[in-house]
């Protein structure tokens, strides 16, 4: 029977512990708890494996890994580095992940998780709730199985660019609402595009160099790690760079339509000064000839005309009428 674990305010048993289980090669994972988890890391049998994962933000936890699970001080420094990474310390994976948080204000938000897998044990930890993690939570209480710690990483990753693929997906329907306003000419929210664009680039920029590590990593892996192994890490390399691959075109895309909005804004502010040049213009003569006209000296023309003010309506009617003719003729050839 699966053991339910109690949690604390940090999300949490008391050694720091959000989840563990123990896993058969091809059988499904089975909950344990810190006590357990620390008696098997002495005693693990020949075909069992461990998956451990803590909660940094409970103090509890640090300690307890140094005490019971060995893992090198540089698993705690790495936490403290922004910088994505996969690399062989002492025949042993360790790496640096960014995840997106679970509970965020931004799809961008994203946070680190500590990786350390050897050909017992994979220790996970992070600060906050990330979804990648959460993903592979589930997969195991659902039942998944596995063959070994690499593949429980490989599906790690693999939930990771899953995640990635979501908020892409996401972000590429709103690009297309936003293009289908453009093409109807119709108002759209420059600041929403420019929302979209941005979680994207964050996202790009912090998972982009995930795959080239990974794939660094398989040139030259532990000598635990089988062939089988190599494949899922592979096959996950391969997805995750193919997200970030999608991320960066839809990049480009909204890029694209932020220039077009530009280009329209630009010919609409155009039109808008072209019409007020014209009215300008038109106003000039209704505005400087009753002004000479009305000029009270001597050598007014048509002062003793009975057709005086009718004449002179029509010269400003005239210069009025060539004034319209000569814009909207430039406008036609521009």
């Amino acid at each position: 029977m699966s053991l339910v674990l109690k949690e604390s305010p940090y999300g949490s048993d008391k050694a720091g512990l959000v989840c563990a289980y123990a896993f058969t090669p091809g059988g499904a994972g089975r909950a344990i708890e810190s006590d357990e988890a620390a008696r098997l890391l002495v005693d693990v049998a020949p075909h069992e494996f461990l998956w451990l994962h803590f909660s940094l933000a409970n103090t509890a936890s640090a300690r307890w890994l140094r005490e019971y699970a060995a893992v090198p001080e540089a698993f705690f420094d790495a936490h403290d580095s922004s910088s994505t990474r996969l690399e062989v310390v002492d025949e042993a994976l360790m790496g640096v992940l960014n995840d997106v948080r679970f509970f965020a204000v931004e799809a961008s938000s994203a946070s680190m998780v500590t990786v350390h897998v050897t050909l017992k044990v994979m220790v996970t930890a992070r600060t906050t709730q990330l979804r990648a993690i959460d993903r592979l939570r589930a997969s195991v209480k659902a039942g998944a199985t596995f063959e070994s710690p690499a593949e429980l990483l490989a599906h790690l990753l693999r939930d990771q660019a899953d995640v990635l693929v979501e908020i892409v997906r996401d972000a590429a329907r709103q690009v297309d609402e936003i293009e289908d306003h453009i093409i109807e000419h119709q108002r759209t929210s420059r600041p929403k595009l420019g929302m979209i664009r941005r979680v994207l680039v964050r996202l790009q920029r912090l998972l982009a160099p995930e795959p080239a590590a990974l794939f660094r990593l398989l040139n030259r892996p532990p000598t635990w790690v089988t062939e089988r192994d190599l494949t899922e890490l592979r096959q996950s390399a391969e997805e995750l760079a193919a997200a970030v691959a999608d991320c960066a075109a839809l990049v480009e895309r909204a890029r694209l339509l932020q220039e077009e909005l530009t280009a329209l804004l630009t010919e609409r502010t155009n039109e808008t000064l072209f019409i007020l040049t014209v009215a300008t213009v038109l106003a000039l003569p209704m505005t400087i000839i009753p002004g000479l006209f009305g000029m009270n000296v001597g050598g007014i023309p048509f002062r003793e005309s009975a057709a005086g003010f009718w004449l002179v309506v029509l010269v400003v009617v005239l210069m009025v009428g060539l004034g319209v003719t000569i814009a909207w003729t430039r406008r036609d050839r521009s």
